[in-house]
């Protein structure tokens, strides 16, 4: 018996949960799991629904989509369908720093995050055998001032041939262009190596150890063409003393970085999150 997530957003009024719900029971259904959330700031409600067929049986989402597109144009809702049954297809980018790249490769290995690599890209072939180790298809892509375009229409490529539900840049140093950026619109995850962009450039924690900072972070956002600044998933931290080093500082951020970028990956696949203007609703 496969489970259908269902999150939504629309203009809030009366009656929203009703006309949901009692669709759901129409269809055969039964909740396993609400949140909702009405944001009186912009007036508009977010609600996140887990739901399977009460008689015992497959659902079809197909099906299903076909059904709630009339109480979707009715209720003038955006929404998104994901069936839990399936694993959803990941491409991971990563350029030197395998931190990010091993964990999740691990947490998908050990049925913790429900997906499948697809294949990891990276404009350098330095983690080529950490990911032949695990099985999975490694893609070296350079990129140059000069090849750059060449470099992402073959991304896209990837991504279209491989039918890929997200792509997670897991530390990968090179600025998308706005037009890969509005293509991957709501399926790219970025990991930031700070709270907030506030050590910008080359090493960066060793910049927030020069400054003497006593909390280091990480956070993980959606891509856009707003280079670090697309709406925030998750953000970790990690308290820093004056016992540390500089390397010790490092440590500590990257660990940060596993965690918020492995949580926002988590999420997204689990379907908790909406995007909602330059901001999000997570359904934990």
């Amino acid at each position: 018996m496969n489970q259908l997530v269902l999150t939504f957003s629309c203009p809030d009024r009366p009656g929203i949960v009703h006309a949901v719900s009692r669709f759901l029971d129409e269809q055969g259904c039964n909740i396993a799991e609400c949140h909702q959330f009405g944001d009186r700031s912009s007036n508009r409600f977010h609600m996140r629904v887990a739901f399977h067929d009460a008689a015992g049986g497959d659902l079809d989402p197909e099906r299903f989509e076909a059904r709630f597109a009339n109480l979707a144009r009715e209720l003038y809702i955006s929404w998104r369908l994901v069936d839990t049954a399936r694993p959803q297809r990941v491409v991971l980018m990563v350029s030197k720093y395998g931190h990010c790249l091993n964990d999740l490769l691990f947490r998908v290995g050990v049925g913790r995050l429900n997906a499948e690599v697809a294949a990891v890209v990276s404009n350098h072939p330095d983690l080529e055998p950490m990911v032949a180790a695990a099985g999975v298809p490694f893609f070296h892509v350079p990129v140059t001032a000069a090849t750059k375009p060449e470099a992402e229409a073959e991304l896209l490529r990837l991504v279209d041939e491989l039918e890929v539900d997200l792509v997670v840049l897991a530390r990968y140093m090179q600025i998308l262009s706005a037009d890969l950026c509005a293509k991957l619109e709501g399926k790219a995850i970025n990991i930031h190596h700070s709270m907030l962009p506030s050590f910008k450039g080359a090493r960066p924690y060793h910049q927030a150890f020069d400054r003497g900072v006593k909390l280091v972070g990480a956070t993980a956002h959606y891509v856009t063409t707003d280079l670090d600044e697309g709406p925030i998933i998750e953000q970790e931290v990690q308290r820093v003393d004056h016992s540390l080093d500089a390397a010790e500082v490092a440590a500590l951020g990257r660990d940060a970085e596993c965690l918020a970028l492995a949580r926002a990956v988590q999420w997204h696949l689990e379907n908790r999150v909406i995007l909602d203007g330059i901001r999000t609703v997570v359904f934990r």
